[in-house]
Order: C-alpha cells, then sequence, then structure tokens
C-alpha cells in the first residue's frame, strides 16, 4: 500500500487528510496524481494541473517522475509562501 497524506489547504479542499491506495496501481507519483485527477474538478486543480505542487516521498523531496515502491508515503503540499 501507498500512505497518501494532503496538508494544508488540500486537506479542506479535498475533504480528506490522508488515505491509502495499493501500490499496484501506480509506478511513479504522476500516476498517482493522473489517478486521483479523475475524481473531479478539484482534484484536478490542486494536484494535478498545479504546477507549484509541492511533492515528498518518504520525507524527501520528490517529483512527478519519482518512482514508487510498497510502503512509500507520498505527501502533497501547496505552494509555500512567506512574509
Amino acid at each position: 500500500m501507498l500512505e497518501i497524506l494532503y496538508f494544508a489547504s488540500f486537506r479542506e479542499v479535498l475533504g480528506k487528510a490522508q488515505e491509502q491506495l495499493p501500490v499496484e496501481n501506480y509506478k511513479t507519483v504522476e500516476c498517482v496524481l493522473k489517478d486521483l485527477a479523475s475524481r473531479g474538478e478539484a482534484w484536478q486543480q490542486a494536484l494535478k494541473d498545479n504546477a507549484n505542487l509541492q511533492i515528498a516521498v518518504n520525507h524527501s523531496v520528490a517529483t512527478r517522475q519519482t518512482p514508487l515502491n510498497p510502503g512509500d508515503e507520498i505527501a502533497f503540499f501547496p505552494p509555500v509562501t512567506g512574509g
């Protein structure tokens, strides 16, 4: 299984903080994003179409091309701004 975590505004927009997905269906982070985007417009805008999406796999910065393995934790963050 993959552990998927949604942080900050994603929790409110997507209506959940975490979920699990079967790793067999996903080779890369991009595969996960494509599947999640099929859930509707909010999912597509927040994750797949978000050019500033921040991604971590197992607490390390990742990209959409990062390969996935059983037991991986994938975290999605909105862009971080300072002030």
